[in-house]
């Protein structure tokens, strides 16, 4: 059963055209709000149904957890997302701990023809990882995707970002692309590398500058992008008023692409 799309107060979206393709991405926070005072993610799951997204990209989204919810209770973060709106998904477990992990996933409304995770992680610090997909955009052909979680120390960022470019270059060139996600730049030293491997930035495209989304109350820093190749932007926009502003620390960012 598909649930009738509702729209949260302050966000407003235009229609899609028939080439258009709706996008969300959002740092899940494992579920708990910016201060991990309250697990919230049923109450995330109802916002990020109200924009009718064709395709969502989740940061540190719980794969299991056995201390948080006991056995028989649990279900995966990204399942528990996607429900009936999203009929695909892919996830990538990037950090591994005794209680569980967590990662990165996509939802999708069109088929995940192929998907991997790529582990570029540094030794010896905070596992990292770009989960990749191929995904079958009926009636337009191929599209693929890579959500993006990329580490705290620069001198980690720029070889993860070194390994990205190295996947784009696997990639056909002439089809659509999208990459988006928690890229921890705040000072966009990743950008002009990026933008080397034929990307562009949404919110730079569009305004000039990267959208802040860093901490949801009262964003700051530009840590979360997306950027796409072979694809047009239309109206991105960082979710900032309630109820986004208390379902993680990261502000969500939403736009349309078209061919």
């Amino acid at each position: 059963m598909t649930v009738p799309a509702r729209r949260c107060p302050g966000t407003q979206l235009q229609p899609r055209t028939p080439s258009a393709l709706r996008l969300l991405t959002v740092n899940c926070h494992k579920g708990f709000n910016w201060l991990n005072r309250r697990f919230i993610l049923p109450e995330l799951r109802e916002a990020v149904r109200t924009l009718s997204c064709d395709l969502v990209f989740l940061q540190e989204v719980l794969g299991e957890h056995q201390r948080l919810f006991p056995e028989g209770t649990w279900q995966p973060q990204y399942e528990f997302l996607a429900d009936s709106m999203w009929p695909e998904y892919a996830y990538g477990r990037n950090a591994v701990y005794p209680e569980g992990h967590h990662g990165n996933a996509l939802l999708s409304r069109f088929p995940i023809v192929d998907h991997y995770n790529l582990d570029v992680s540094v030794r010896g610090n905070e596992e990292r990882g770009l989960l990749y997909a191929r995904l079958d955009w009926p009636g337009h052909g191929p599209c693929h995707a890579i959500c993006v979680h990329l580490g705290l120390r620069e001198s980690h960022r720029q070889r993860q970002a070194q390994l990205l470019c190295e996947l784009l270059h696997t990639l056909p060139t002439s089809e659509p692309l999208i990459v988006a996600g928690d890229f921890n730049d705040w000072r966009m030293r990743l950008h002009p590398a990026l933008t080397e491997c034929g990307l562009t930035e949404a919110f730079v495209s569009t305004s000039g500058r990267p959208a802040r989304s860093f901490p949801a109350r009262l964003p700051l820093l530009p840590l979360d992008r997306i950027y796409v190749r072979n694809l047009a932007v239309r109206a991105p926009q960082v979710l900032i008023r309630q109820p986004w502003s208390h379902l993680s620390d990261h502000a969500p960012l939403v736009t349309e692409v078209l061919l």
